[in-house]
């Protein structure tokens, strides 16, 4: 790990101020799960460390059944796994939070941080870069061991899916994230908060060097039904294959709107408005499922060796659409 400078400020305004204008400067450190492997690997090398985890503001969770939902992006995977507020006005929330990767992992990382995190693409942990490219410019995805890599969204340049596990639901849920810089506070969908990134320079998040997520907003549910479902090879410390998430609104046993929301499987988190479109209007049935989930991969396309995950996102959502039809998570 290369030497840098460190700084712990107690309030947001002093955490921007001693980020700077490009990724190189600096770099926020609040769980330190992701970032501190990149560094040690040498894939990140920041001239300066900000601990922003003395700021108090971004701690907390505020729930309720009519009020919806704030967490606080320093609050821990396994604070929201465990909140009885939670767990008894978003029993969705609390039980994909409890799914995460394991205990050591859930106690440290944040949640500010599993929206943040960087891919997981062992191309660009071996510092291939973001795109993954060698020496003539030439991907080294397509060609290369993809198993693991974007079925959807994945036309090139980028090919690695998106890591977070949280983003799908929250963007099913219609969750918005707050963010805080040296203009002021902003506010955006979770669903645009990621981008796909068209240069080695670009970002895969909505985020300018010098700003930080302080929150995130959940909406009421209102009565809608919701549910997640994730396929991977083992239940705990591994990566989801394919992971759906669903929120449903029902009207005379029918669905009256849907919002379906995949992840794992492109750059992004991947909402699929054709899925969506094969449930609204129709009674929740082991056909209309199956209708969702073939709907859902509409578009997809394998690479060498990441066939296999096309048949788990269909799988994912067929069954994300079945609990959720049952009332979702207790």
């Amino acid at each position: 790990m290369r030497a840098f400078e460190y700084a712990s400020p107690a309030t947001k305004e002093q955490a921007v101020s001693l980020l700077g204008s490009n990724w190189a400067d600096a770099d926020v450190l609040a769980g330190g799960t992701d970032l501190l492997a990149l560094m040690k690997d040498d894939v990140v090398k920041p001239k300066r460390l900000v601990n922003i985890k003395d700021i108090k503001e971004l701690r907390g969770i505020t729930a309720g059944s009519s009020r919806g939902l704030r967490i606080g992006a320093l609050v821990t995977i396994q604070e929201l796994a465990d909140n009885p507020q939670v767990v008894r006005a978003f029993p969705v929330i609390a039980k994909a939070a409890g799914e995460i990767a394991g205990p050591q992992i859930r106690n440290m990382a944040t949640v500010g941080g599993n929206l943040c995190q960087r891919p997981r693409c062992w191309y660009y942990r071996a510092g291939f870069g973001l795109l993954a490219k060698d020496e003539s410019g030439e991907s080294l995805v397509p060609t290369g061991d993809n198993r693991y890599h974007a079925i959807l969204g994945n036309a090139g340049p980028a090919y690695f899916v998106s890591p977070s596990t949280l983003a799908p639901l929250f963007i099913a849920l219609g969750a918005t994230v707050r963010i805080f810089g040296p203009n002021g506070k902003r506010e955006i969908p979770v669903e645009k908060f990621f981008v796909i990134p068209q240069t080695e320079t670009d970002r895969e998040h909505d985020l300018k060097p010098n700003e930080i997520v302080t929150e995130i907003v959940v909406p009421p549910l209102g009565g809608a039904r919701s549910a997640t479902y994730e396929v991977r090879q083992k239940d705990a410390m591994d990566w989801p294959l394919a992971f759906a998430s669903e929120v449903l609104k029902m009207s005379g046993g029918k669905v009256s709107a849907a919002r379906v929301v995949m992840g794992h499987v492109a750059p992004i988190p991947w909402r699929s408005k054709e899925a969506e479109a094969a449930l609204v209007g129709k009674a929740i049935s082991e056909e209309t499922a199956k209708a969702a989930g073939d709907a859902a991969v509409t578009g997809a396309k394998s690479l060498s060796g990441n066939g296999y995950k096309i048949q788990l996102a269909k799988v994912a959502v067929k069954r994300a659409v079945v609990e959720a039809a049952k009332g979702g998570a207790k």
